[in-house]
């Protein structure tokens, strides 16, 4: 599709810097056309009227092609909501009439997996509502939130204690971008906090702060951390997208984010809303 579209191109534009050429030449050669400023506006126009159809070429396939590909994207969604939605239910169900304790085990980590599989369905959905509506913002009450994520992360990390301080707070905003936020921050405090069990959440005047006790950072380290592709520790897991993709967000969303660190600290990052 695409190679035949830049042939296509290509063709064009080769035979209409021709004409152009041709016209050039047939103004001023064969009819010795004397005025200069004439001839400039109507080869002017001619260019105009070229740069609209190359554009049109250009653009509709690219259209067509990206509109074909959010319309597979709703409809695989749509499939999947239903599988997902079945597997969870009849899990919760069979869990009821188990005693034993390795099939509980079983169903925890098949529920687990089933909760894991609704987030990526929710991030798709996501992706494609940022794509294709101006407005996703909506109230919500952020301690809320902060809770679903914490349920959430809390099966992926058993092992960790999230320690919540949270006031009653409304916000308006993007409830699913922050939820992906506040996943990363916390995501990226446990995997630097290797000997350290705890991540304190406190949330007091539409300040949301997350606080881990791990291998923190230096000055040197600060002023790169939301690089794109920046690892502080390269042994770590991931591709050092995170932060950047939290600053990208709060830059967008007029959100402050302030971050704090000392090397065998710890990192604390907050967030300002207005």
């Amino acid at each position: 599709m695409f190679h035949n579209l830049r042939l296509n191109i290509f063709i064009y534009y080769f035979f209409t810097t021709l004409g152009f050429l041709f016209v050039l030449y047939y103004f001023l050669e064969v009819l010795e056309f004397g005025d200069v400023y004439l001839l400039l506006a109507i080869l002017a126009t001619l260019a105009i009227f070229s740069g609209v159809f190359i554009s049109k070429l250009a653009i509709e396939p690219f259209q067509e092609h990206l509109n074909n590909i959010e319309h597979l994207s709703k409809e695989t969604l749509h499939e999947l909501n239903l599988p997902i939605a079945t597997i969870k239910t009849n899990t919760q169900m069979l869990s009821k009439n188990m005693n034993n304790e390795k099939d509980l085990k079983r169903i925890s980590r098949i529920l687990s997996a089933s909760n894991m599989l609704e987030q990526r369905y929710n991030e798709l959905d996501y992706m494609i509502k940022t794509h294709t509506t101006k407005e996703i913002n909506e109230d919500f009450f952020l301690d809320e939130l902060v809770k679903e994520r914490i349920d959430f992360l809390q099966g992926i990390y058993p092992n960790k204690t999230f320690k919540l301080k949270l006031e009653r707070v409304n916000i308006f905003n993007d409830k699913i971008g922050l939820g992906k936020v506040i996943d990363n921050i916390i995501d990226n405090g446990i995997k630097y906090s290797k000997n350290s069990d705890i991540i304190d959440i406190y949330l007091k005047n539409k300040y949301l702060t997350i606080q881990d006790y791990g291998q923190g950072m230096d000055e040197s380290e600060l002023l790169k951390v939301f690089d794109k592709y920046y690892q502080g520790d390269t042994g770590a897991k991931g591709f050092g997208i995170g932060l950047s993709l939290v600053k990208r967000f709060c830059d967008k969303q007029n959100i402050k984010l302030s971050i704090d660190s000392k090397p065998n600290y710890g990192t604390k990052i907050t967030l300002m809303f207005k």
